[in-house]
C-alpha cells in the first residue's frame, strides 16, 4: 500500500506569498504546453482519426444536426410521456406547429455546446438531461395521473422519504443500475469524445445564443397570442398533452406566483374590500361551534364509476350523511395529485387558477410566509386551532406552513403510535379519531381541527394482496385492474368506517359541532370522463354533518367556496377571503376581483390592510401532549431502560444534546444498549422528523443517584450539591485508603 504523506500546508503558503509574475507566466505556458500535448495525443489516437472526418463533417452541418436532434429527442420524450409511439406520432403530425415550438425550446439549449471545445461531450450531457426528464414524466405518469413538473422537485426531499410506497424492490435495484451505467457512459464519452480543434468564437456564439433567446421570446409570445399554446393550464395533464413535455415544464419552473393583474390599484382594492370592511370579523350567534374538516385522500364515491359493480354499498356511513345532510360534488384543483392544492384552496378560500402551472403554494409561498386561513381566521373568534396528518410532518413542509396559516398545533404522525398500515405502507385513517379528540381536549376554548387522511393513497396493487375482501368487484374483465380497483375501494369501505367512528365520539362529547368530510383529488386508477356519472375528472364528493339542525342544502361546491359556505351557515363573517366569498360569490366579475384580491393579498402591496397587515402564525406547537420521564432502570450488562408516557418510534434519546442510538418498545419504555450516564448528564427525549428535524422536545432531566429527576433549578443546585458531596466523599475515601496502604508498607 502506497503511504501517505501529509501534505506540506506552510510550504504551499511560503510559495503563494513569494510568487513572482514571471513564475505566474511560465506556469500559464507550461500549461498551455502541456494542453498541447494532450490535444495532440488525442488527434493522433486510433479512434480520433477515425472519427475525424465525422467531426469534420458533423461541426460543417452542426446547426442543422442540432435542429434535427431537437426533434427527434421531442419526439421520444412525448413517446416516453405518452406511453405511446403512435400517439406520439398523432401528436407530432395533428400538432406540428405545437411540436417544432417545443423542438425549438430544446435547440436553444444546444446553442451553449458552442461555448466549448468538447462539443461532442456537450451534447451528450444535454440529450441525457432532456430524456432523463422525460423518463421521469414518463414514470410519474404510470403512477399517477399528474405529469412532472418544476414544483415536484420542491417536494423531493420528503418524496425520498417514502419512495417505498412507489418503487417495489426491483424498480429500485433497476434504478440504480440505470442510472449508474449512465453515469459510467458519460465518464467514458468525456474520456473518449474528442474535441473541437479550431479557433472558438465564444462572443460570437454567446451573441447567437442571444439572438436564439430572443427569438424564443418573440415566437412565443406570437404561439400564445395565437393560441397555439396556453399560459393557463386548467387541466395540467391535458396541457401536457396539448402543448408537449419540454414547454409545459418550462412554464411550471419559471411561471410562478401570481402576475399582477390589469387594473390592479389601490383604489381598485378599496373597492373590492369595501374600504377595508372585509378584513373585519363578526359573528350573527352567540354560539361557537366546534369545526372539523376532514381531507381523505384520493376519496370519491365508487359508485359514481360506471364499468363495474360492488358486492355492496363501499360508503354507507357517508351515504347515509348525505341523505340527511348537505352534499354534492367538491370540484377540486387536480387529478390524481396534488393533494396540498386541494388544502391550499379549502384553508385559504383562494383558488388555484391564478397561480403558475403545476405550482404548490405550500412550497413557493406559504412555506417562507404567513398567509391568512380559516384557522387565523377563527383564531379571531377565539378558536383553538389545529391541524393533524397520519403521515410525515415536513411532507410538503407542513410543519412550516401550518405555522404561517396561524395553527396553534399539529400533531404529525411523530406524535402518534400507529400500528396499522395498508398492504402498499401507509398508515391507516381510524388512528385519528382518538387524535382530534386529544386535539379537542387539550384546550377550553371552541376548536377548530383540520385533518388531513391518508389511507387512500396510491399506488394501488396489480396483485392481490388482501386476504379478506369486504367488497367485491364485478365487471371488470381485466385481472390487474381488477386488483386494483378492488384494493382501492375496500380501503374507501375503511375510510367511510372511519368517518362513522369519528361522528360516534363526537356525538359522545355533546357539543355543537360542525363535521365536513371531502376528497383531495381522484384516485391514480387512469379515470376517464366517460367512466364517471359526473362527466368530470375535477369531481370528487363532500357532505357536511351537524348536530345543530342546520338546513339540508345540497349543491356543488368549489373547494375554495367551502369554508366560506360553513362559516355562513353557523353565522360566521371572518377572514378576508371567506368574507369576499360570502358577499359576492353570484356577483358580477366575481372571479376576476378574486384574483385582484388575492394578488393584493399574497404579492401586491396589502391595501386591503389599510396599513395594518396582520400578524399571523409563529406560535405553533408540534404535538398537544409532553413527552415525560418517570423512570430509569439500570441492567447488569449496562444498559438502560427509560420509563414514561407519550414515547413514539420517532422518540429519540438526547445525552447532554447528542442523539443516542435507543431501541423504541412501547410508548411507555425507551431502551439505551450502547450508552453510558455519568452524574450531571443531562437527558431529554425528542420527537424527531425527516431530516433529523426536532418537531418537540421534553422537559431535561438530571442523571444523579442513579436517577433521572426533572430539571429545575432546585433539582439543579440538588444535584450538583450531591455530586460535589459525593466526589469530595470518594476523593477523602481515597485519600484514607491510599494512607492505609502507605502504613501497611510502613509496619
Amino acid at each position: 500500500m502506497k503511504k501517505f504523506h501529509k501534505p506540506d500546508i506552510k510550504g504551499m503558503w511560503s510559495k503563494v506569498r513569494n510568487l513572482k509574475k514571471e513564475d505566474v507566466k511560465e506556469y500559464l505556458h507550461q500549461r498551455k504546453v502541456r494542453r498541447e500535448m494532450i490535444l495532440e495525443k488525442r488527434r493522433n489516437s486510433a479512434f480520433a482519426k477515425k472519427m475525424q472526418p465525422v467531426y469534420r463533417f458533423m461541426n460543417r452541418i452542426s446547426i442543422l444536426m442540432h435542429a434535427l436532434l431537437a426533434c427527434v429527442i421531442n419526439f421520444f420524450i412525448e413517446v416516453i410521456s405518452r406511453h405511446s409511439f403512435m400517439e406520439a406520432w398523432d401528436y407530432m403530425t395533428g400538432s406540428p406547429w405545437v411540436f417544432l415550438y417545443n423542438a425549438f425550446l430544446i435547440f436553444i439549449t444546444f446553442s451553449i455546446v458552442y461555448l466549448v471545445r468538447r462539443r461532442v461531450f456537450a451534447r451528450i450531457i444535454l440529450t441525457v438531461f432532456w430524456m432523463a426528464l422525460g423518463v421521469t414524466n414518463g414514470y410519474m405518469l404510470i403512477k399517477r395521473v399528474t405529469p412532472f413538473n418544476a414544483q415536484d422537485l420542491k417536494v423531493m426531499a420528503e418524496a425520498m422519504a417514502i419512495m417505498n410506497n412507489y418503487f417495489d424492490p426491483l424498480e429500485l435495484v433497476m434504478l440504480i443500475v440505470g442510472i449508474g451505467a449512465v453515469i459510467v457512459w458519460v465518464i467514458a464519452m468525456w474520456r473518449r469524445g474528442g474535441q473541437f480543434t479550431g479557433k472558438l468564437h465564444r462572443w460570437m456564439a454567446l451573441i447567437g445564443i442571444g439572438c436564439c433567446a430572443l427569438g424564443y421570446s418573440v415566437v412565443t409570445k406570437y404561439a400564445i397570442d395565437n393560441r397555439v399554446i396556453s399560459t393557463y393550464f386548467g387541466n395540467i395533464a391535458f396541457a401536457y398533452e396539448d402543448y408537449g413535455f419540454p414547454y409545459c415544464f418550462s412554464a411550471s419552473l419559471f411561471n410562478t406566483g401570481i402576475h399582477q393583474p390589469n387594473g390592479y390599484s389601490e383604489a381598485k382594492m378599496d373597492e373590492i374590500s369595501k374600504n377595508g370592511e372585509i378584513t373585519m370579523a363578526s359573528a350573527d350567534t352567540k354560539e361557537r361551534p366546534n369545526i372539523i374538516v376532514v381531507q381523505l385522500e384520493s376519496y370519491f364515491d365508487p359508485l359514481e364509476v360506471e364499468f363495474f359493480e360492488t358486492s355492496e354499498d363501499p360508503i354507507p356511513n357517508l351515504r347515509e350523511m348525505s341523505k340527511n345532510y348537505s352534499s354534492g360534488y367538491f370540484k377540486v384543483p387536480s387529478v390524481g395529485a396534488g393533494t396540498a392544492n386541494t388544502e391550499f384552496e379549502v384553508l385559504t378560500g383562494m383558488n388555484m387558477r391564478y397561480f403558475g402551472p403545476g405550482e404548490y403554494p405550500y412550497k413557493t409561498y406559504v412555506k417562507d410566509k404567513q398567509c391568512e386561513s380559516a384557522a387565523s381566521a377563527l383564531e379571531v373568534l377565539g378558536y383553538g386551532t389545529h391541524a393533524l396528518h397520519n403521515n410525515g410532518g415536513n411532507f410538503y413542509s407542513r410543519a412550516k406552513v401550518y405555522n404561517n396559516m396561524g395553527f396553534d398545533s399539529f400533531t404529525s404522525k411523530e406524535f402518534m403510535n400507529i400500528l396499522q398500515f395498508t398492504e402498499n405502507g401507509w398508515a391507516k385513517d381510524d388512528i385519528l379519531v382518538d387524535q382530534i379528540i386529544e386535539a379537542m381536549d387539550s384546550d377550553e376554548e371552541r376548536d377548530f381541527v383540520f385533518c388531513v387522511s391518508v389511507q387512500g393513497h396510491g399506488d394501488y396493487p396489480e396483485e392481490p394482496v388482501l386476504e379478506d375482501l369486504h367488497i367485491k368487484l364485478s365487471g371488470i374483465e381485466d385481472e390487474a385492474t381488477k386488483n386494483k380497483w378492488e384494493y382501492y375501494v375496500n380501503q374507501v369501505y375503511e375510510m367511510d368506517a372511519f368517518a362513522g367512528h369519528l361522528i360516534e365520539e363526537v356525538k359522545k362529547r355533546d357539543e355543537p359541532t360542525v363535521v365536513v368530510f371531502y376528497g383531495d383529488h381522484l384516485p391514480t386508477l387512469g379515470l376517464e370522463v366517460k367512466d364517471l356519472k359526473s362527466r368530470y375528472l375535477y369531481n370528487t364528493n363532500y357532505v357536511i354533518w351537524d348536530n345543530m339542525g342546520l338546513k339540508k342544502s345540497d349543491r356543488n361546491i368549489p373547494a375554495y367556496q367551502i369554508m366560506a359556505d360553513v362559516f355562513d351557515r353557523v353565522g360566521f363573517h371572518t377572514g378576508s377571503v371567506f368574507n369576499y366569498h360570502q358577499q359576492r360569490r353570484q356577483t358580477k366579475n366575481y372571479l376576476s376581483d378574486l384574483e385582484l384580491l388575492q394578488y393584493d393579498m399574497l404579492y401586491g402591496e396589502g391595501y386591503i390592510y389599510q396599513g395594518e397587515t396582520p400578524k399571523i402564525g409563529g406560535y405553533m406547537e408540534m404535538g398537544v401532549k409532553d413527552v415525560y420521564i418517570t423512570d430509569l432502570v439500570s441492567h447488569l450488562d449496562g444498559a438502560y431502560s427509560i420509563y414514561g408516557d407519550h414515547f413514539t418510534k420517532y422518540s429519540k434519546v438526547y445525552i447532554n444534546g447528542e442523539k443516542q442510538k435507543s431501541t423504541f418498545l412501547n410508548n411507555t419504555r425507551i431502551d439505551l444498549k450502547e450508552s453510558t450516564l455519568k452524574e450531571g448528564d443531562v437527558v431529554e427525549i425528542s420527537q424527531v422528523g425527516s431530516s433529523n428535524t426536532i418537531f418537540r422536545t421534553s422537559a431535561a432531566y438530571v442523571y444523579y443517584d442513579g436517577k433521572l429527576v426533572e430539571q429545575t433549578e432546585e433539582t439543579a443546585e440538588n444535584a450538583e450539591e450531591e455530586i460535589s458531596d459525593k466526589e469530595a466523599a470518594e476523593g477523602k475515601a481515597g485519600k484514607d485508603q491510599a494512607a492505609d496502604q502507605k502504613q501497611e508498607k510502613t509496619e
